[in-house]
């Protein structure tokens, strides 16, 4: 995938290009088609720390790890197709979109990736793009003509579900660098722990 400049949004690192991956650049190729042997990127492992350390040389606590695997597998699905609609929604939000058109891009585009099977896989819940004094879990209705504006700051946040696990991020948009120390510090927060 080529890189993705992001310097439209405050706060917001680009995307570094991905020289051997295994979407095409129309994000079109689901996650599943991506991975047939369920070999799903790992992430960020956080090892235990402190009075948790035992978890990671008790012998019991590999073993149960081990077993849940299975759920492993699911999460990291959840987290690819995520990661790669989170890149997407980076790539068309601008000031100008309708609310409902920026959810439902999402929306569909977290379907078609997740390759969307009624219970089994899909949304982990309607999306929230939140705007401006709105904390959060504002969804906007059909017919809602709220246009994203260079001054608003909305909080967009989705999730994935596969076999009922659901991985959620939210990340933050906006133009104006006035929020630029807001971001900062949920970020700082969010960091910390």
């Amino acid at each position: 995938l080529p890189a993705q400049d992001n310097s439209a949004f405050r706060r917001l690192g680009d995307w570094k290009a991905v020289d051997v991956s295994r979407q095409c650049p129309e994000m079109t190729v689901p996650v599943g088609e991506q991975y047939p042997e369920a070999d799903f990127p790992e992430g960020e492992i956080q090892e235990y720390g402190g009075s948790n350390a035992f978890r990671t040389t008790s012998a019991e606590k590999r073993e149960l790890e081990r077993l849940q695997s299975y759920d492993y597998e699911k999460i990291r699905r959840a987290a690819e197709c995520h990661r790669q609609v989170r890149r997407y929604v980076q790539s068309y939000a601008r000031p100008g979109i309708t609310m409902t058109d920026l959810c439902q891009r999402l929306e569909r585009k977290t379907h078609e990736l997740i390759a969307a099977n009624g219970l089994e896989c899909g949304w982990g819940f309607p999306t929230g793009c939140s705007l401006n004094w709105v904390a959060a879990h504002y969804t906007p209705n059909y017919g809602d003509n709220t246009v994203l504006q260079y001054d608003d700051v909305c909080k967009l946040d989705f999730g994935v579900q596969v076999g009922g696990r659901i991985v959620d991020s939210a990340f933050t948009i906006a133009f104006n660098e006035k929020y630029d120390s807001i971001i900062e510090a949920s970020q700082a927060g969010t960091n910390t722990g």
